[in-house]
């Protein structure tokens, strides 16, 4: 009995094997599943395709003013008294920080009025030396009319003696004629000889008198040269004291502006104690702390977010992507932290997204080797969520050509870059980005 019943399990199994491989409902259903798949597959690989560009980059601000900005302190210093907390607002020009001096050539508290003082009595000297110098230059003027008049007078003292030498000359001429007419006519006895001596005593006294004319009139002309280097001496001593005394204004003008140099110096100086801010915004760190620690010049202080900044996003792509940019095409970004559903070859059916718009392309490449973007909002589509904060990571995507899903998976698998078509629809917005 145990024998049959294992061989009618033997013969049955084979035919029950059979029946399962050729049943006509179940291979109708998987030939009809297997088609309908097929016939999906190809309608896909018909649909339409956004070809596009991604990059990762953060949040930051158009404009290099709006992005954050680090406060330094432009002059070395101790720190005396904070006058903010970090997330306080402030105005531009608000008491941010106040420091103390720590050089030893400005520890004077008084040394701004010290320097305003010498300033002011270097002033006075430099005008009293004007003064001086007007004095002598009148002086000169003096002299050389006082030497004029002196030489004037001199010319006619010359002149009166040259007269008189010159009837002196004429007298002695006439006593000598007279002397030897009475001597001849003593000889042939017409005259005594008392009249001769008479005539004699004339001419002698005559000479004489010529003499001491031409004497006074070469004194007078020896006076007259000195009157001459009499004054040339003084005049050029007066010249002397007021050239000297100019080329001491010269050195009074140079010291007065180099006060007038360190005391607005200085003046600047005292107003770089108190640090102020560079615009509205919120302090968002500090990078030093505590009272009484020192700063170093450029040191910074504390970081200033300006208030109401024109956000953009600066994404990060690869340099052979690049040629495929260019200001005006749209973008699509998302935003650490928001949701979203994206499907890149699909825009329109993705969520949480933003839209963008390419401003800017660098020319130069970052250290890395990318190249930055930076994408401002797009007015035409939903505006960027205020809850973006700046420096927030970023995903986006580039939108160039729209190409069918087969030619993307073709393009993909050959490893070709994105095609580009000459009046595409990413041609077009790109062209109306600019108009």
């Amino acid at each position: 009995m145990g024998d049959r019943a294992t061989s009618s399990d033997v013969n049955f199994a084979p035919l029950t094997a059979a029946r399962l491989l050729n049943g006509a409902e179940r291979h109708h259903r998987l030939t009809r599943i297997l088609g309908g798949l097929a016939i999906l597959a190809a309608i896909v690989l018909f649909l339409p395709w956004q070809q596009n560009v991604q990059g990762k980059g953060t949040v930051t601000a158009l404009r290099p003013e709006d992005r954050p900005q680090v406060v330094p302190t432009v002059i070395a210093g101790r720190i005396e008294r904070w006058h903010v907390a970090e997330g306080d607002y402030v105005k531009r020009g608000a008491l941010l920080v106040e420091i103390s001096e720590v050089k030893e050539g400005y520890l004077d508290p008084n040394a701004l009025q010290r320097y305003r003082e010498m300033l002011a009595g270097k002033r006075v000297a430099v005008a009293a030396k004007r003064a001086k110098v007007d004095a002598l230059r009148r002086q000169v003027e003096a002299l050389e009319q006082s030497r004029e008049f002196a030489l004037a007078k001199g010319r006619n003292r010359v002149a009166q003696y040259e007269a008189a030498l010159q009837a002196a000359t004429t007298d002695s001429v006439v006593a000598a004629q007279q002397l030897a007419r009475n001597q001849r006519l003593f000889d042939e006895g017409l005259k005594s000889r008392a009249e001769v001596e008479g005539s004699l005593t004339k001419a002698q006294s005559a000479t004489a008198k010529l003499v001491e004319k031409r004497q006074e009139l070469e004194t007078a002309r020896v006076e007259l040269l000195g009157v001459r280097a009499d004054y040339a001496e003084k005049t050029a001593k007066a010249t002397s004291d007021l050239n000297a005394t100019r080329a001491e204004i010269g050195e009074g003008d140079g010291e007065v502006s180099k006060l007038e140099n360190q005391v607005a110096s200085l003046a600047v100086r005292t107003g770089m104690y108190r640090i102020v801010a560079p615009q509205d915004g919120y302090v968002v760190r500090a990078v030093r702390s505590g009272i009484g620690e020192q700063l170093k010049e450029g040191d910074p202080v504390l970081t200033v977010m300006p208030d109401n900044p024109q956000q953009a996003v600066e994404l990060f792509v690869r340099p052979m992507d690049v040629p495929l940019l260019r200001p005006g095409r749209k973008v699509r970004l998302q935003f650490d932290g928001w949701p979203a559903l994206q499907f890149s070859g699909w825009p329109s059916v993705s969520v949480g997204t933003f839209g963008g718009v390419i401003r800017v392309i660098d020319l130069t490449n970052s250290p890395d080797g990318s190249y930055r973007v930076l994408v401002v909002p797009d007015p035409a589509d939903d505006p960027w969520p205020p809850e973006v904060r700046f420096g927030s990571g970023v995903l986006g995507w580039a939108m160039l050509d729209e190409v069918r899903v087969w030619f993307e998976l073709w393009r993909v698998l050959n490893g070709f870059p994105p095609s580009v078509q000459q009046g595409g629809a990413a041609a077009k917005e790109a062209a109306g980005g600019k108009t």
